[in-house]
């Protein structure tokens, strides 16, 4: 990886791109430590819900690079824009109209785009004012009186919504002059920035003296640093193994293509193969999962002092609980077929083999072959959504035997981690790949 990117670094081309993109990426982080105003900051920092522990809150504030957590500009991060490609994926599945427009090419795209951009600024809004709400009922703003509140309620909210407005432009910005995924860069570059203080977080160990003897300071919680961690660190270089294997895993299904004669010459006869890759959906299906499950935790924030029965049900969905977890695991599979049947289509994909004159051996054209596909997706998709599954529930459970936290959405950021990286890889390789440029395998 290493090699590829030095070597991307030579040609001109690719290099401004490398430099644009990490420019769009300082500028984010720079958002990220500038604070909304009319905000308490002090007092914010010291609210510990919000940046380590096992909730939907530090989760947020992890993808956020610590802007959530902080209150700053850039406090809502890039979730409102992901959750709006969501609902536009399902409303273009529900809605036949949608439907049809999605398939009209290049302007029936942009109008797609243009619907999730005014989404996303609909979900900045409601999430930004959820926000304000959370911070106004545990007195972290630094007005007093009714018209400086409702005029610090306009300005901080219209700020978390043109910060969310901003990420979503840099991240198309990537797109179009950078390299790699604007919306995966910036998502990358958050969890690596908060990387550092999650690991503080994550094994608190009290400060001993020499002279104190070991089992008193094994119980101020360094057994956590000396047993812990080295498996923690085993634990991590196992799941990146595993999901960089599962990244590039695929079922080929082989085609073979008949002959047929135009004039002297002779076309086709050769043998192919169809692939489909194991996780196909990527880390889409967990970012649904998770999507959907921190809607009672977002509720929350609007809610001051709920009941037993409420504050029950809160806590029920708090991601270190059974609850949270199973459904999860549930929610994993679901999505993970759903964002296969959207994505692909086996009647389709079997018309096409046969008007390309390819058939699958042994298999005869038609519905035939659509019903080999079918099954063929319905294994693959299987056996991705619990590789999904498991990636994400073994930080979760290993921070639960441990006593840790910050681990039950660890499985996520590594995920988003690793497939970021070896995407941006394969571009690089593409670009160089596109300018003749030789050697770079080697």
């Amino acid at each position: 990886m290493f090699k590829t990117i030095r070597n991307a670094w030579a040609i001109p081309d690719v290099r401004k791109k490398l430099l644009f993109t990490l420019l769009i990426l300082a500028i984010y982080r720079i958002g990220c430590v500038i604070p909304v105003p009319f905000v308490n900051i002090e007092t914010l920092a010291a609210n510990s819900m919000l940046t380590s522990g096992n909730t939907v809150f530090a989760y947020l504030n992890t993808l956020s690079g610590g802007a959530f957590g902080n209150a700053t500009i850039f406090a809502m991060g890039i979730t409102p824009y992901i959750n709006s490609s969501i609902i536009m994926q399902l409303l273009c599945v529900a809605i036949p109209a949608l439907e049809r427009m999605s398939k009209e090419g290049e302007d029936g795209r942009k109008k797609i785009a243009t619907m999730t951009r005014y989404l996303t600024v609909i979900l900045g809004l409601i999430q930004g004012t959820a926000y304000f709400f959370y911070l106004k009922g545990w007195n972290y703003l630094s007005t007093k009186g009714a018209g400086q509140n409702w005029f610090a309620a306009f300005v901080i909210i219209l700020t978390f919504t043109a910060g969310t407005a901003l990420i979503m432009w840099l991240g198309e910005q990537i797109n179009e002059k950078g390299i790699g995924n604007g919306i995966s860069m910036i998502l990358f570059a958050g969890i690596i920035a908060r990387l550092p203080s999650t690991l503080y977080y994550m094994f608190p160990i009290q400060k001993a003296t020499a002279s104190m003897s070991y089992w008193y300071r094994a119980t101020q919680g360094e057994w956590k640093f000396y047993i812990l961690v080295p498996v923690f660190i085993l634990l991590f270089l196992a799941v990146v193994w595993v999901i960089t294997f599962m990244q590039d895993a695929e079922r080929r299904i082989p085609v073979q293509y008949a002959k047929r004669v135009v004039g002297r010459k002779m076309y086709g006869g050769q043998s192919s193969h169809l692939p489909i890759k194991v996780a196909m959906g990527g880390v889409m299906p967990v970012i649904f999962a998770s999507s959907i499950l921190s809607i009672p935790q977002t509720i929350q924030m609007f809610v001051q002092n709920p009941g037993p029965f409420w504050q029950g049900v809160f806590n029920a969905f708090n991601p270190s609980g059974w609850l949270y977890l199973t459904l999860s695991f549930l929610f994993i599979l679901a999505f993970a077929y759903f964002y296969t049947t959207i994505q692909y289509n086996p009647v389709e994909m079997a018309n096409n083999l046969k008007q390309n004159n390819g058939t699958i051996p042994g298999i005869r054209p038609g519905s035939p072959t659509a019903d080999f596909i079918k099954k063929i997706l319905s294994r693959i998709t299987l056996i991705g959504a619990l590789f999904l599954a498991v990636i994400y529930l073994v930080p979760s459970i290993y921070s639960a035997v441990g006593g840790l936290t910050n681990l039950s959405m660890g499985g996520t950021s590594i995920i988003i981690v690793v497939g970021v990286a070896l995407e941006t890889v394969k571009q690089l390789e593409s670009q160089m790949m596109m300018r003749h440029y030789r050697g770079f395998l080697d």
